[in-house]
């Protein structure tokens, strides 16, 4: 049998997290909302709002503060069309839809509450 192939040494404090598996329950929206809000009011994600309230610990700073977004092909297509760009330039598109999301924040409170995007937007009901 030969020896399993060595990682990179940036790689090596990764280990613990590439070990780690994500859970996702299965709750009431109330309870999903509880948890939002709570993690909002703290300025924590949800996930580190779960661990508090599951008494876990709890990283004194996020190690990647980032925002996440899933984007499948389509998604690509659209967003490749309005940046002026190649739906396989996903660089560009990333680095475009982050001015995006940078300028979301400079407008005034009202326009930036209220939302700009094209999404669908949630029934009231």
């Amino acid at each position: 049998m030969s020896p399993a192939p060595r990682k990179p040494a940036r790689w090596q404090g990764s280990e613990p997290a590439l070990r780690a598996v994500q859970v996702a329950f299965d709750v009431e929206e109330a309870v999903m909302e509880a948890i939002r809000v709570a993690a909002f009011h703290a300025n924590v994600s949800t996930s580190t709002q779960i661990r508090s309230v599951l008494d876990l610990p709890v990283a004194a700073r996020p190690k990647r503060p980032r925002l996440t977004v899933t984007l499948d092909a389509a998604d690509y297509e659209l967003l490749a069309q309005r940046y002026g760009l190649t739906p396989e330039d996903r660089l560009g598109i990333k680095e475009a839809a982050t001015r995006e999301l940078i300028a979301f924040v400079q407008q005034p409170p009202r326009a930036a509450r209220a939302g700009t995007g094209g999404g669908k937007k949630k029934n009231s009901r």
